[in-house]
C-alpha cells in the first residue's frame, strides 16, 4: 500500500492499533486535527507570503538600488525574457509569481511520489517543512530571495505531497465521514488563509516586507512542532527496508485513473481563475478600489483574508444543507457540485468585471465590491475544491494515492503558470475584459461537467469499487 501505517480491515478494525482513538475529537480520529493543525500553520506561512509577494516585488525588490543586490536575478530575468520578450517591472513580479505557484503547486507531485516510493511520509513531511522555514526566513534578506523561492517549493512538494495523503489511513474502508474530513481540513486551512494576511500584512505596513516574510517562517516551524508531538495519533509509518507489495493495478483501478485523468481539465479551468486572485488581482485591488476607510488606508494584503474567512463561514453552512438534504434524498451528487461550484465562482469573476459600474470618479471601486466577490467566489470554491479532492482521495488506487492527489494539485501548477502569462494581459487590455476572460473560463468549466454528467457517472461506475476502496459515493455523499 502507498500510505503509511496500517489499514483497517473492511469492518472497521484498525490493525494500527488506533481504533480507541478514532472518535476522539467532534467524531473524528485524532490524527486528523494533527495533519489539519500542521497545515493550517503551513497556509499561515504560505498565504502571509503570497498576499505580499507580488506587491514586494513589483513595489520594491525590483526598483533600481534593491534589485542588483538579488543574486542571479540579471541571469533569471534573461532567462524569462529569452521567452516572453522584454517585460516591465510589474510583468516580470506576475511571471515570477506565476512561475513560483506553478512550481508551488507541481512539486506535490513529486513530493507525493517520494512518499509513496522512497520514504515514509513522516520523513517526507518533517523535511519539507524545514525547507520551508528556512526558506521563508531567506525571504527577510533581498540577497537569497531567489534561493529563498527554491527552498518554499521544494519543501511545500514534500509536505503537501504527504499530509493530505494520511488522511485516508485514519478511515476504515468506505467510512463515509471520508469526505466529511476533508470538509473538516478544508475550513482548518483555510482559517489559517484568514489570518495570515492580516497578520502578515500588518507586520509588513508597519516593520518592513522583511519582517512579515519573518513571521511567515516563524509559522511554518510552528507548524512543524504540532506535526512532531502529534504524530503518535497518526498511524505507524512504513518501515523503509520493508518492500511495499505493489500488484498490477485491477481493470476498475485503471478505469478510476483513467477518469480521474478525464476530471483534470476541470481542475485546470477552475484554478486558472483562482490563480488570478492570488496574482493579478492584488494589483487590481491596488489601483482600482478604494481602501481608505476614515483616515485609515486598508493594506492590500488583508483582502486576501477574506478567502480564507469565506470558507471558514460557508462550509459549516454547506455541509449543514448537504446532510439535510441527504436525508430528504435530494442531495446533489458530486458531478452537479462542482458544476454549480464552477458557475458560482464564474459569477463572482464577473463581480469583478462589473466593478466599473460603480467606480467613482477616480476610477475606483467601493471596498464593499471586493468583499462580496470574496463572499460570492468562495462559495464557489467550497462547492468545488473539497470535493474534487475528494474524488481523487477515494477513486485513486492506495499504491498511487500520494501520487495521484500530486496531479490534481497539478492543475492548480499549470494554471498559475497560466495566470503568470495572463498577467501581461492586464497591462493590454481594460480590466472589464480581463476578468470576463476569466469568468467564461471557469464558467465553461461548470457547464461542461453539468451536460456530461450523466457519461460520468456511468464512467466511474459504481459507488462501491470492487477492489476494496470507496467509490465517489463515499465523496458525493457529503463532499
Amino acid at each position: 500500500m502507498g500510505d503509511s501505517g496500517a489499514q483497517p480491515d473492511r469492518g472497521g478494525a484498525d490493525r494500527s492499533g488506533a481504533g480507541a482513538d478514532r472518535t476522539a475529537r467532534f467524531g473524528h480520529p485524532r490524527g486528523l486535527w494533527v495533519l489539519a493543525g500542521t497545515e493550517l500553520w503551513d497556509r499561515i506561512s504560505f498565504h502571509g507570503m503570497q498576499a505580499m509577494l507580488v506587491l514586494y516585488m513589483a513595489g520594491e525588490l525590483l526598483k533600481p538600488g534593491r534589485i542588483e543586490k538579488v543574486v542571479g536575478f540579471p541571469q533569471y530575468r534573461a532567462a524569462i525574457e529569452a521567452i516572453t520578450g522584454p517585460l516591465s517591472d510589474q510583468a516580470i513580479a506576475t511571471q515570477t509569481f506565476g512561475l513560483y505557484m506553478a512550481l508551488l503547486m507541481f512539486f506535490p507531485l513529486v513530493g507525493g511520489w517520494i512518499g509513496d516510493r522512497w520514504t515514509s511520509r513522516r520523513t517526507a513531511v518533517t523535511l519539507g517543512a524545514l525547507l520551508m522555514t528556512g526558506g521563508h526566513f531567506a525571504l527577510a534578506f533581498d540577497q537569497t530571495f531567489l534561493p529563498a523561492l527554491l527552498l518554499l517549493i521544494l519543501g511545500a512538494g514534500l509536505l503537501r505531497g504527504n499530509l493530505k495523503a494520511q488522511i485516508k489511513t485514519l478511515y476504515a474502508e468506505g467510512d463515509r465521514r471520508l469526505a466529511d474530513a476533508f470538509q473538516v481540513y478544508s475550513f482548518v486551512v483555510n482559517f489559517g488563509a484568514f489570518i495570515a494576511p492580516i497578520v502578515a500584512g500588518t507586520v509588513a505596513k508597519y516593520y518592513g516586507w522583511h519582517a512579515g516574510f519573518a513571521v511567515a517562517g516563524l509559522g511554518m516551524l510552528i507548524g512543524l512542532v504540532v506535526y512532531l508531538f502529534g504524530s503518535r495519533h497518526l498511524p505507524a509509518d512504513r518501515a523503509k527496508h520493508v518492500a511495499v507489495a505493489r500488484g498490477a493495478l485491477t481493470a476498475r483501478e485503471k478505469r478510476n485513473v483513467i477518469g480521474l485523468f478525464l476530471m483534470w481539465p476541470v481542475s485546470l479551468c477552475f484554478w486558472t481563475a483562482q490563480a488570478q486572485i492570488w496574482n493579478v488581482y492584488n494589483l487590481w485591488v491596488r489601483d482600482h478600489v478604494n481602501l481608505l476607510i476614515g483616515g485609515f488606508e486598508v493594506p492590500v494584503p488583508w483582502m486576501q483574508s477574506l478567502d480564507g474567512l469565506a470558507p471558514a463561514i460557508f462550509i459549516p453552512l454547506v455541509v449543514w444543507h448537504w446532510r439535510r438534504q441527504a436525508k430528504r434524498g435530494t442531495e446533489p451528487d458530486i458531478f452537479v457540485k462542482m458544476g454549480i461550484g464552477c458557475l458560482i465562482f464564474c459569477a463572482g469573476v464577473l463581480w469583478l468585471a462589473a466593478a466599473p459600474l460603480v467606480a467613482n470618479a477616480q476610477g475606483r471601486a467601493p471596498l464593499a465590491w471586493p468583499v462580496m466577490f470574496h463572499l460570492i467566489s468562495n462559495l464557489g470554491a467550497v462547492y468545488f475544491s473539497p470535493v474534487m479532492l475528494a474524488l481523487f482521495a477515494s477513486r485513486a488506487p492506495a499504491a498511487w494515492r500520494g501520487t495521484m492527489l500530486g496531479v490534481e494539485a497539478l492543475a492548480a501548477s499549470a494554471a498559475s503558470l497560466l495566470s503568470g502569462y495572463m498577467g501581461g494581459w492586464y497591462e493590454v487590455m481594460s480590466p472589464t475584459r480581463f476578468w470576463t476572460i476569466n469568468a467564461m473560463i471557469v464558467g465553461g468549466a461548470g457547464l461542461a461537467v453539468l451536460i456530461l454528467r450523466g457519461p460520468l457517472i456511468r464512467f466511474f461506475g459504481p459507488e462501491t469499487a470492487e477492489d476494496g476502496e470507496p467509490g465517489p459515493g463515499a465523496a458525493a455523499q457529503l463532499a
